[in-house]
């Protein structure tokens, strides 16, 4: 198990095949994604590494967070996630990491935050087919319907799809293909939609139900 990347989504475009076919995708870029600190199973009681990515101002930095960058000597950067890693890929504190760290063809899994929806109804959020449009019908053609039994349960289940908060949920979409890599200017572009909007933190892991490594 090796460590993954955090990179910023930049948008969608298409790139053309050797067959002349467009292929869309999403341009990931990596910007000063380095290692900030180890965990050991000595210390830690399991192995990881730190990443960091982007960069912060120092006076919007807690003094905690600048003390452990500069233990790591890197600057303060604006996000941080946590990699579990074997002993083997195990990478020291400093080493930035580039596009190179993925190779065209390969599948990835890509987690981020979806976009907000804010309050949507049913037939929104759930793909419900809503009510009849005549026979009797009035006012309610995009309400969910029933939302529970008779007296007996007498109540509505748990999970029961209405309407609420749409969107800005934690989504991992899983087997996209990395079409190419630019390791001059950061940039990885992968098949197919990701979850975030733009400017948006994305964490780029190998797949784990893939069996090509």
């Amino acid at each position: 198990m090796r460590s993954g990347i955090i990179a910023q989504k930049l948008g969608m475009t298409r790139v053309y095949n050797d067959a002349g076919e467009h292929i869309p995708v999403t341009v990931l870029r990596l910007e000063n994604c380095q290692v900030v600190a180890q965990r050991t199973v000595e210390k830690n009681g399991y192995t990881a590494v730190q990443l960091g990515a982007g960069s912060a101002k120092v006076k919007n930095t807690s003094k905690a967070m600048r003390g452990n960058f500069a233990i790591a000597n890197v600057e303060p950067k604006a996000k941080l996630v946590e990699f579990r890693v074997s002993e083997d890929n195990m990478i020291d504190v400093g080493t930035e990491l580039k596009a190179d760290h993925f190779a065209a063809g390969q599948l990835v899994d890509v987690t981020g935050t979806s976009i907000g929806k804010g309050f949507a109804g049913a037939m929104k959020r759930h793909n419900f087919g809503g009510l009849r449009a005549t026979h009797g019908v009035s006012v309610s053609h995009r309400s969910h319907g029933s939302t529970g039994n008779n007296q007996d349960p007498g109540k509505v289940w748990k999970g029961k799809r209405m309407a609420g908060h749409m969107g800005q949920t934690r989504i991992t979409t899983q087997n996209l293909e990395v079409v190419s890599t630019d390791e001059n200017r950061g940039l990885i572009l992968v098949k197919g939609a990701v979850p975030g909007s733009k400017g948006a933190w994305i964490v780029v892991r190998d797949a784990v139900k893939s069996a090509a490594k």
